[in-house]
């Protein structure tokens, strides 16, 4: 007869405990790196920019500097532009540039909208993925030109110059406004057509945001055109004068440094 030892009860194995708080410490700061960014380092969002690092704040101030031949070049162009008396029109219109993917679902909104003020506006349609059906005969024959488009890339600056360019051609054309495909007018025709041609001003959205699709974007290469302390996040739907749509064409210099540097780091 065998006689089997007794069982043995080995103590529970201790749990890493120190594991598990350095761990929920960690969490912990991320969250709140994440929830309550640095104000000071506004690029310092978290994974959001290549240059959030305090060296920055090390660089000498720019102040008065010596103006790049490129700068020199635009600023003549501009005031040039701003300073030239515009072309008055006897019959003024306001051109209305659709930027969409496809077909316009509110078209049939839009003709009643335009509906009895013929002479009065123009229609631009920028169609980026599939040519669009239309369903009001007031936008057949309307379509420019149309490449891709990509939500947050330069292609979308690309498709609001052609817009510009191809509504720039019709000298009555004094207001110009950029629209998307879910957009609906919430005034009668002749409001929007009195505010608009009654001011000399432009209306644009910006504004500052921290986070990696806004000031996260800047990169130090804009230097020394663009400063930190000037750029902005803006939607891309506008209603501008003719002067301001032919400043946004004849641009080159700031077109160019967003184009090569305004991007999204993610790491």
């Amino acid at each position: 007869m065998t006689v089997m030892p007794p069982a043995r009860h080995r103590p529970a194995a201790k749990r890493p405990m120190w594991i598990i708080v350095l761990l929920c410490l960690v969490c912990v700061v991320l969250i709140g790196a994440y929830v309550y960014p640095p104000r000071h380092y506004s690029q310092c969002y978290l994974s959001a920019s290549s240059v959030c690092t305090p060296f920055k704040d090390w660089l000498p101030s720019i102040g008065r500097r010596e103006k790049t031949d490129d700068e020199i070049i635009s600023a003549a162009v501009i005031r040039d532009i701003l300073g030239m008396p515009m072309s008055t029109s006897k019959n003024p219109k306001i051109a209305f540039m659709f930027l969409t993917p496809g077909s316009l679902p509110f078209e049939k909104l839009w003709e009643k909208f335009l509906q009895g003020h013929e002479g009065r506006y123009s229609i631009y349609v920028h169609a980026s993925r599939q040519k669009p059906v239309h369903t009001s005969s007031l936008f057949v024959g309307r379509d420019i030109h149309s490449d891709a488009v990509v939500w947050g890339k330069i292609s979308m600056i690309d498709a609001e110059k052609r817009l510009l360019a191809n509504a720039l051609e019709d000298a009555d054309n004094q207001f110009f406004v950029l629209l998307s495909d879910s957009c609906v007018p919430l005034h009668s025709f002749d409001y929007v057509f009195n505010y608009l041609m009654g001011t000399n001003i432009s209306f644009i959205d910006c504004f500052q945001d921290p986070g990696p699709h806004g000031n996260g974007r800047y990169s130090l290469e804009m230097l020394p055109e663009i400063e930190e302390r000037d750029f902005r996040k803006g939607a891309q739907w506008f209603a501008i004068t003719r002067r301001h749509a032919l400043l946004i064409l004849a641009d080159n210099l700031y077109y160019k440094k967003f184009k090569l540097y305004c991007k999204v780091y993610m790491f």
